[in-house]
């Protein structure tokens, strides 16, 4: 008061009055008056006297107050609000606390943060139909004890901020205690508690969840209680050592709150709906759930069925189709004019943010279309009010029913503006007769996902059918898993984004991108029983540094909807329209490889009885074969190189080579140290790394084996033409004098450069799809002959296949990705087929690593898969190469016709009478699986134990495998009938 009388702006006879009132009605923790100095509390004291001064010289006494102030290691924030009311118009303070402290919080730097409301109304003259009243909120870094503790550690001495010690009673920090124990162990989802608070309608609810796991779920929180009627009078989050955030809210029914449920219902509504918002704090229609205008179910199902509507909305139409009735696939010319027609009529047509618009314009069409998706997924549980549920509205609920397809339909024909808005709309209709299984409505998830019935997909876009495909949504990323058959193997990769123009670019192509990688692997393989999947997530722009947690969501979501309805882990039940059970086999792809044993461990937690053959690519610890350690895919494409090399009689020493994917990549480094040719030039992630006269192979080693970018190569071993060129470079002068402007652009595009750097051989291992493509290889043909006499293509869909087909008429031998890089996928498999056929004992003692030691097994199998990937690489070089002779046509084309036929041949093999000779059988399985595991378990054993489907695909894929190499894809009629008597002159002996 003394300072406040010294400043001379409140009246003398208002001080002791303002005072008080600051120090008793404002709800503030006396920790804010024994931390703050008694400058800092008498600013405070004359900002809300100054707002109290303009509200009175308004017309309307409208109160606002503005007060923040943010340091490094505290902040203060006080604002007028009206309780149980969400203000999009104001400051946006919890927002601003999200971002600025709570989504960067971890173990090692981390906030806490009190807030409170005032307990009588800011000014005693306003109306009241706005009651406005104080918020403050008090943001303080956590300062932990100085002692170490262990992963999981949940002393709350330890693992406590110093002040919550003090501060905290022993009741709050035994709940505190419990939910952190659980949110330790919880395996999926946020740790939800509710207290009742004696003697009033106030309850108290506590979430608990791992640090960096929910961004923007603080303020997010808020919009979902003001949904249901109620406002805190005082909410705290407390940040933990161990990872984990609690989060505790005072809440009670609003002034206007006659005009919602009861506060029982309401509260129950709150802890129903605080996992899904868990799973989308913010999603593109927050706004209109802030203002009531939708519920929360209904804006986070149209969030994803907008996602769902930019990658599916068939923008192509008919006249494409007649188009590419009237044009020839095999004239380039008109293959350049339909890849441009195609992409601008994906890109243009309906882009994001018209889609967005329309959808926002239609918010009636959206609640019904909400209201039919939620009567078939939703399960009610018994004794539930079903005027509350589906979650809908309570004030919706009453006068809603659930349309039929015709009525959905008339709907949206009579609402529409225009047929753009039928054609998005109907999408929705379209994703509700698609979802097979959803978590939508379980009530413990991290992330949404929805199987789908792959079936709506235009055959004209997508010509080879999809057995199963997901759609995952997440905070952080979008995602899908595609597979081809049921039983099916792939990896699954992020994609991040360097720009947001590089994000708009990957968010266009990633299904197809995702559809493509899937169907590469089905051609790949073609070795093995399992068919072609892939799995895909995006990053979204504003996450890239999310990568780890983006895939723990992705895999956690998916696995909601693998697992028996009646597994443990499985919190609620689904409703299930696939009625078929399902296995998804996964492996390690870009970002992913140090990933798997997470996931690896995470199925076994949630009870998964294929936990152990769920990913493969996992450390020898887990039974697993490092792709990278033994150089698996590698093995395969050098063996095409080394083929080529034999056939034209080429010393490799003497050949000029250019790589995409560096030494820090899988791909790239085992590349680089199985290989003995001239590297001219390397590309990777962090720029371009060239010289004419050979890089030095020493260096290259080195970083090879440390796994590091050409951003290390030490350019003092460039000879005086040779230069590096990074990214983030600009304006970089060569040795040739030529100006390079921007380092990325560069580096995206060197290996277009025309034949400037004189190679003979490219190898990508590494680069992203599509990088040659029919608009753009052309610069790769100079006087209609190709600059590059050799192309293997090691990464997955570099190049498309028209640019194959233009390369090789240009006289290129070029080589595709479906049959060169296989040797990964041929060790998954076999990885896989050990794990199956080992009993969990054998398993341990056989192929996972105790001590830092190999098992003997495991040494002498890994040395086994490596030669059957080198003897499968050989098999098909060799037919590639004889096809090609015979009858001329390209290799990239013979490649798929191998595919094509070996994985045609194996359905129809696995599937006849012939499993039925189990001498025959027998005889064909002893060839096939791996001569360690027969000698060391034995044929019957192993039958016994392996699930029959998997054994069938087995002996189909084996002997269409060894048929199709020797007599090629398109034999003669009696062909495979001199084939079994072969065969069968075995049984026979």
């Amino acid at each position: 008061m003394d300072e406040l009388d010294g400043r001379g702006f409140i009246p003398d006879n208002l001080i002791e009055h303002e005072t008080k009132w600051f120090y008793n009605s404002l709800g503030i923790d006396d920790h804010y008056f024994a931390a703050e100095s008694v400058e800092n509390i008498a600013n405070h004291i004359l900002s809300i006297y100054g707002a109290k001064v303009a509200a009175f010289s308004r017309k309307d006494h409208k109160l606002e107050l503005r007060l923040d102030r943010e340091d490094e290691d505290r902040a203060v924030y006080i604002d007028t609000s009206v309780p149980g009311v969400s203000n999009l118009s104001g400051p946006q303070y919890e927002e601003r606390i999200d971002a600025k402290y709570l989504n960067g919080s971890d173990s090692t730097r981390a906030y806490r943060v009190e807030t409170f409301r005032s307990v009588t109304k800011a000014v005693d003259d306003v109306t009241e139909d706005e009651p406005h009243q104080f918020r403050c909120y008090f943001v303080y870094k956590c300062k932990y004890p100085d002692v170490e503790i262990t992963p999981g550690e949940v002393d709350m001495q330890k693992i406590s901020d110093k002040l919550f010690c003090e501060k905290a009673s022993e009741n709050t920090k035994n709940i505190y205690k419990s939910v952190i124990e659980r949110a330790v162990r919880q395996i999926s989802g946020p740790v939800i508690e509710m207290f009742e608070i004696e003697g009033t309608r106030e309850r108290r609810l506590i979430i608990g969840y791992r640090q960096r796991s929910a961004s923007n779920y603080f303020s997010a929180i808020s919009d979902l209680y003001h949904y249901y009627g109620m406002t805190s009078t005082r909410k705290y989050v407390e940040q933990f050592r161990n990872g984990v955030t609690v989060m505790c809210i005072y809440l009670s029914p609003s002034p206007k709150s006659a005009r919602y449920p009861p506060i029982e219902h309401s509260i129950h509504q709150v802890i129903k709906e605080a996992s899904l918002l868990y799973c989308l704090p913010k999603n593109l229609y927050q706004p209109l759930f802030a203002e009531g205008e939708l519920s929360l179910q209904e804006s986070i199902y149209a969030h994803c069925v907008t996602i769902f509507v930019t990658h599916f909305l068939n923008r192509l139409g008919p006249e494409y189709g007649s188009l590419l009735s009237i044009l020839h696939e095999d004239n380039s010319a008109h293959q350049e004019v339909l890849s441009k027609i195609k992409r601008r009529l994906r890109q243009e047509t309906f882009t994001r943010e018209y889609i967005f618009d329309i959808i926002s314009s239609q918010l009636e069409l959206v609640r019904q279309f909400y209201l039919s998706f939620a009567s078939t997924h939703y399960i009610q549980s018994a004794g539930e009010d079903r005027e509350f549920l589906p979650t809908l509205s309570y004030q919706r609920l009453k006068s809603s029913s659930v349309l039929s397809d015709e009525e959905l339909t008339k709907l949206v024909r009579r609402n529409a503006a225009n047929d753009h808005h039928v054609i998005v709309m109907d999408e929705f209709h379209l994703f509700n007769k698609h979802v097979l299984r959803t978590n939508f409505y379980t009530p413990s998830k991290v992330a949404l996902s929805f199987r789908l019935d792959p079936k709506f997909l235009p055959p004209l876009e997508y010509p080879q059918p999809l057995y199963g495909m997901f759609l995952t949504v997440g905070q952080e990323f979008r995602g899908f898993h595609l597979r081809f058959r049921d039983i099916a193997r792939g990896g699954i990769r992020i994609v991040k984004s360097r720009s947001s123009e590089g994000y708009n670019i990957n968010a266009r192509s990633l299904f197809d991108e995702n559809y493509n990688l899937a169907n590469t692997q089905q051609r790949k393989n073609k070795d093995i029983p399992e068919g072609g999947s892939k799995g895909v997530i995006l990053l979204d722009y504003e996450h890239q540094d999310k990568a780890t947690v983006a895939f723990q969501k992705y895999i956690d979501s998916i696995l909601d909807l693998l697992l028996p309805i009646q597994s443990p882990s499985v919190s609620s039940p689904i409703v299930d329209l696939y009625r078929k059970e399902e296995i998804i086999f996964m492996g390690p792809d870009e970002n992913t490889a140090g990933l798997v044993d997470w996931a690896t461990l995470h199925a076994r937690e949630r009870g998964a009885p294929w936990w152990k053959s769920f990913f493969t690519g996992k450390s020898p610890e887990l039974g697993g074969i490092p792709h990278d350690e033994y150089g698996m895919t590698s093995l395969s494409v050098r063996e095409y190189v080394s083929g080529i090399y034999r056939k034209l009689y080429i010393d490799g020493t003497t050949v000029r080579k250019l790589q995409t994917g560096g030494p820090d990549g899988d791909l790239g480094s085992n590349e680089i140290l199985l290989s003995n040719e001239k590297y001219v030039a390397v590309v990777d992630g962090s720029g371009v790394l060239a010289d004419p006269d050979g890089l030095d192979r020493a260096e290259l080693i080195h970083l090879a084996k440390q796994r590091k970018m050409i951003s290390s190569f030490d350019v003092s071993k460039l000879s005086k033409d040779g230069y590096r060129v990074l990214v983030d470079e600009k304006d970089v002068v060569l040795p040739s004098g030529e100006i390079v402007e921007n380092g990325t652009t560069f580096r995206n595009l060197f290996h277009l450069r025309e034949g400037k750097e004189d190679v003979n051989l490219f190898v990508p291992c590494g680069g992203r799809p599509e990088a040659i493509n029919i608009n753009n290889v052309s610069n790769l043909i100079v006087n209609g002959k190709s600059t590059i006499p050799y192309i293997v293509e090691g990464a997955n869909l570099f190049l498309t296949q028209q640019a194959k087909l233009k390369l090789e008429a240009s006289g290129a031998i070029v080589f595709k990705d479906a049959s060169v890089n296989k040797g990964g996928v041929t060790s998954s498999s076999l990885e896989v087929l050990a794990s199956l056929a080992f009993d969990d004992e054998g398993f341990y003692k056989n192929m996972c690593v105790s001590d830092g030691k190999l098992p003997e097994f495991y040494k002498a199998y890994v040395e086994e898969v490596q030669t059957i990937i080198k003897l499968n690489a050989y098999l098909e070089f060799e037919a590639l190469w004889r096809e090609h002779e015979r009858t001329g046509k390209p290799r990239s084309i013979l490649s798929d016709e191998l595919s094509n036929a070996i994985t045609n041949l194996t359905e129809e093999l696995q599937n006849s009478r012939l499993w039925e000779d189990t001498l025959f059988r027998d005889i064909v399985l002893q060839e096939a699986l791996p001569k360690l595991l027969l000698d060391t378990i034995g044929l019957e054993t192993i039958i016994h134990r392996v699930p029959v489907a998997y054994m069938k695909a087995i002996f189909g894929s084996y002997l269409a495998g060894r048929f199709v190499y020797e007599n090629g894809p398109n034999p003669g009629q009696f062909a495979f009938f001199e084939f079994m008597v072969r065969k069968r002159q075995l049984v026979d002996e």
